[in-house]
């Protein structure tokens, strides 16, 4: 693939690997992890750890985003984190969106966007994630799910979006490259950012899914709890 990893800039192009762990690692195997992991050169890595884990992550030689954010600074939001508290321990972004937070946690467009914009106004970075239902997808409407979701979403230097088919979220199938493809060609003519693909990424799919032109990187979920699995999905995007 051979473009460049610069981080930071204006919808950059270059190219970023994000592990999503869900709710596997505490602090002790977080930092077990991150001391046997060995990140390529040329290509932004990004941990996501669960809020247990997030302190013990930071200053470890890889960028540390959270899960999940709230949109208020303060207030009784019982279970929620701030923004702001998350810059506090030194974290650099958050994922907003996931499958399965729209799934089993209620989230909607609307909150997503919320959650988008707190994040990016307060100083970190987003991962935000959309994506089509099988029964969407085999009843044609990919196109109008994926302009539904983007219609709501910020345009911002530090906003990069992960397209995850949900019928390929923790299922083992995965999109084909050229579905990949085509799903990455019509996000990035509505909403000019860097484009992840999530959905089963693994070692022996992430370079076919990650040369294609408008595949900007990869939001891996149960392929990236192991070291050298996710170091070889983060070389796979330098091919």
């Amino acid at each position: 693939m051979s473009r460049s990893a610069t981080g930071g800039g204006a919808y950059d192009v270059g190219v970023l690997v994000a592990g999503n762990w869900k709710m596997y690692k505490g602090p002790s195997e977080t930092a077990a992890f991150l001391d046997a992991f060995d990140p390529p050169l040329g290509v932004d890595v990004v941990v996501c750890p669960p809020y247990v884990s997030l302190a013990v992550a930071v200053g470890r030689g890889v960028s540390v985003y959270a899960q999940n954010v709230h949109w208020s600074t303060e207030g009784a939001f019982t279970g929620e984190v701030s923004a702001e508290m998350l810059l506090e321990l030194g974290v650099d972004g958050a994922i907003v969106g996931h499958s399965e937070r729209r799934q089993h946690f209620g989230e909607t467009d609307e909150t997503v966007a919320r959650r988008a914009e707190a994040a990016l106004a307060a100083g970190l970075g987003v991962i935000a994630c959309v994506g089509e239902t099988g029964e969407e997808r085999e009843t044609g409407r990919t196109e109008a799910v994926l302009r539904r979701q983007l219609s709501v979403l910020p345009r911002h230097e530090r906003l990069v979006i992960a397209y995850e088919p949900v019928w390929a979220i923790g299922t083992g199938r995965t999109a084909t490259p050229e579905m990949a493809q085509d799903a990455h060609a019509l996000i990035t003519s509505i909403h000019p950012t860097r484009v992840l693909y999530g959905g089963s990424v693994k070692p022996d799919n992430a370079v076919e899914l990650m040369a294609q032109p408008a595949v900007g990187g990869a939001l891996v979920g149960g392929a990236s709890l192991d070291p050298e699995s996710f170091r070889a999905i983060c070389a796979a995007a330098l091919v």
